[in-house]
Order: C-alpha cells, then structure tokens, then sequence
C-alpha cells in the first residue's frame, strides 16, 4: 500500500506544474530537450562552492528521468577565478566537485573573455575546465543546439 501511494505521489509530483523551477519543469515534460546548459554568473569569487552542488543534484535528477540527458555548465562571472589552476589546492572543494562533474559527462567551461580582463589565459585554468572564447557566446551556442537554460544563482 505504501508503494502504491509513494508512486501516486510521485506521479502527481511529475504531473503537477512546477511554477518557477525550471529543473522541475523539465522534470515534468514527457520527452527530453537535446541538452541541458546551467549558467553560473556572479560577482561573488566563492559562489561556485555553493552552485556546483546545487548542479550536481539536479543534474543527478534531471539524468534519473532521461538518462543520458547531455548537461553543461558555464561560468563567466568573477566565481570562475576559483578554477584556476593556482586555485586548486585553496578552492580544493570546489575542484573536486568539477572533477567529479566531468566523471558524470557534465562539461564545466569558464569565459576566457572575461578571464582575460583580469590577465589570465586559457593555460591558466586546469586542463579539466574547459575556456570559451566567450561564456555569453557558449551558452547562445548551447541554446542554439535546443539546450535548455537554468540559471544558478548563488
């Protein structure tokens, strides 16, 4: 009895709208879309210890109902400068969990524009992240490919 009322839940909780949870919404669809892009920008240095975990279960979750869903994220507001290399053994964490991203097929890129500004280059990041010419431009790419967009705000 309980399963049966577990999995009635679950369905309604499926079926049901999900108002502004853009994770629950896709939750929601019958078919998947091609990919899903997370855009993480802030001015906060420290911000992707906070976003990368919220990415990670949602991308858990998101693979639960479409296996093989294709996911990206893309960081281009100071909280990329917690990837450079130079970072690694500081932000360890938050490198840990990048790795752990990529184990899950989850590509993490940063905005090498923006690096640029602050004098880094693309051999300043971990072979592990990937830099774009420009996040802005990677995520327009993504959703040109019917990726659909979450915004993480930490």
């Amino acid at each position: 009895m309980r399963t049966v009322l577990g999995l009635l839940l679950l369905s309604a909780s499926l079926a049901a709208p999900a108002g502004n949870d853009p994770v629950g919404r896709l939750l929601a669809r019958e078919t998947p879309p091609p990919g899903v892009v997370f855009e993480v920008v802030s001015g906060d240095r420290a911000a992707l210890e906070e976003a990368l975990p919220q990415i990670q279960e949602a991308a858990r979750s998101l693979r639960g109902r479409f296996p093989g869903l294709e996911i990206a994220v893309v960081s281009h507001g100071r909280e990329q400068f917690a990837l450079l290399a130079s970072e690694a053994e500081a932000a360890r964490g938050t490198h840990e969990r990048v790795r752990s991203l990529l184990d899950e097929k989850i590509t993490v890129e940063v905005c090498g524009t923006h690096a640029g500004w602050y004098g880094k280059t693309p051999g300043d990041f971990p072979d592990y992240v990937g830099v774009a010419e420009s996040g802005p431009a990677r995520i327009a790419d993504y959703r040109a490919l019917g990726y659909e967009l979450i915004l993480i705000e930490p």
